[in-house]
């Protein structure tokens, strides 16, 4: 088998793509390609054509043909199994087969058919190792640049610690250089001896103080004592910058208070808020404020249904005006889906609810008042079993192997609870070790994760509007049981049991007061097994 050239032309024979094998002229090609379409029988379905010289093997691609040229004395069977791939190659790398589509993507289709002929010959390759080769992917290659992070940033730390160490050492020698100066003013009277140490104990704070001005006027003094070891480690220091490529901003005045290292450490803790509440909006909090956090943690089956649920919840009464110390908060009514298993636990001053009657948040003595100026966590609330209704996301995912050795998964979600707003999904797949997906459609957004090897689907809201969102993708693989667990993340908006105030009402004259509530659901666990 010996493959001339393969080519992508339009009806009339103008070439769009082509890719010689052999050594051949571009006049050459251009004249065979040009006598190809009067040379395709009419009324027959055959896919091959032979003149004195070479043997046209083709297939049509809605306007165009994809052709290769082969000699007579290649094995016609083998040359239509390769065309066969070229086709699958093209299809896999365009959206559409269009002439303005394969322009765009020629140079792709260039490569493509070079890893599928060889100098004329096929090689043992088939579409998902073409696929790999053209993405350049390594899985090594990315260990190391993690490595390399990693290391980077140990030595960022390690640079740091080092100023604060200098930093701790020089306010250390200041003390003793402020300690040492009475008893130096005592030996004043004791001759030239006592006097020589005072000059060199106030001029070693002052080289550390200014490193630019006038070095050669301090170098004696400042070799007799220590600061001529405060200057070595400075110098190490200095190295190290160099070798982290150019942060040389914390070197410029590494005499100054450490304020990098003291303004770096109290980051984390500020950012920690933020972070479990993620992009939620903010709510401006009245005299009459409620807090309502629930927390969920279940485990769905991939084939359907629920191995188990746990939701816990929690409202918090906040009241900074006392003249509103003394109210009842009166809860909306429950929806009808949900049963009786939702356990309510009152605080021990608050008074329990009353059967067949709407629910009360009050304290059982109408005369006392709330506290003032700290929250009080009113209510509680708990369900364990298997009932859907709480199930507020359900995922589909549903991997289908192909018989090239890969596997296409399509996985969905669709928002059950409509009252419930969604913000930050994360939906994590497991992906097979050494295999990378292409993803075909999806809504959001996607990436791969390096720490986990799986796949990260990113949708920002999720509501009642944009309820629904799919993505598809191939991969590698196929053992549809490396795709679980899935895992998802989110912050929610709403209660998941339906928990939220109704009216706020004074105790002593039933008038309405202004509150406000802040209502959230955060995510323990949410796997799909």
């Amino acid at each position: 088998m010996v493959v001339l050239a393969a080519s992508i032309c339009t009806k009339g024979g103008k070439p769009i793509v082509s890719r010689q094998f052999r050594d051949m002229s571009r006049a050459r090609i251009e004249s065979l390609l040009a006598s190809f379409p009067k040379l395709i029988p009419t009324g027959t379905q055959h896919t091959s054509v032979e003149t004195a010289d070479v043997r046209y093997v083709y297939q049509p691609l809605e306007d165009l043909y994809i052709i290769l040229i082969t000699n007579k004395a290649s094995n016609i069977l083998q040359d239509i199994d390769t065309l066969h791939l070229f086709a699958r190659v093209v299809s896999d790398l365009c959206r559409s087969a269009e002439q303005r589509e394969i322009v765009k993507n020629e140079f792709e289709l260039l490569f493509a058919f070079d890893e599928i002929v060889s100098l004329g010959y096929r090689e043992p390759v088939n579409l998902m190792q073409v696929r790999n080769v053209l993405e350049m992917e390594s899985h090594e290659e990315k260990i190391q640049e993690i490595i390399a992070r990693n290391k980077e940033a140990e030595a960022k730390e390690e640079l740091k610690r080092r100023a604060k160490q200098l930093e701790m050492q020089r306010r250390e020698q200041q003390r003793r250089a402020a300690a040492g100066a009475p008893s130096g003013g005592g030996y004043l009277g004791g001759g030239i001896s006592g006097y020589a140490p005072v000059p060199q104990r106030e001029y070693v704070p002052t080289p550390a103080r200014t490193a630019s001005p006038a070095p050669s006027s301090l170098r004696a003094p400042a070799f007799k004592g220590s600061g001529m070891k405060l200057g070595s480690k400075k110098s190490q220091q200095s190295a190290l910058l160099d070798a982290l490529g150019g942060e040389a901003l914390l070197s410029e005045d590494m005499s100054a208070p450490a304020t990098p290292a003291v303004s770096h450490t109290p980051e984390p803790v500020a950012a920690a808020p933020k972070n479990e509440r993620g992009s939620l909006p903010p709510v401006h909090a009245e005299s009459v404020h409620v807090v309502i956090k629930e927390f969920l943690n279940l485990e769905l089956m991939r084939e359907g249904g629920l191995n188990h649920l746990e939701l816990r919840g929690d409202m918090n009464l906040q009241i900074s005006d006392p003249n509103l110390a003394r109210v009842k908060l009166a809860l909306a009514p429950a929806p009808a889906s949900y049963g009786p298993e939702l356990q309510f636990k009152q605080h021990p001053n608050v008074a329990k609810f009353a059967s067949n009657r709407d629910r009360v948040v009050a304290l059982k003595d109408p005369s006392r008042s709330f506290p003032v100026g700290q929250p009080l966590a009113v209510l509680k609330w708990r369900y364990s079993g298997k009932d859907e209704t709480y199930v507020p996301l359900s995922i589909n995912c549903w991997p289908t192997p192909s018989n090239d050795g890969t596997c296409d998964v399509n996985i969905e979600y669709e928002l059950e609870a409509e009252h419930v707003s969604l913000h930050d999904v994360v939906i994590s797949i497991p992906l097979p070790d050494g295999s990378y997906p292409t993803v075909s459609s999806h809504s959001g957004e996607w990436a791969l994760n390096p720490s986990s090897h799986s796949l990260d689907w990113t949708i920002p809201l999720i509501n009642a509007d944009e309820r629904s969102g799919s993505l598809e993708f191939s991969v590698g693989g196929d053992d549809t049981g490396v795709f679980f667990p899935v895992k998802v993340s989110f912050v929610g908006q709403g209660s998941i049991a339906g928990v939220h105030l109704a009216s706020v009402t004074r105790v002593d004259s039933s008038e309405e007061v202004t509150f406000s509530e802040d209502a959230t659901v955060a995510v323990e666990n949410y796997t799909v097994v």
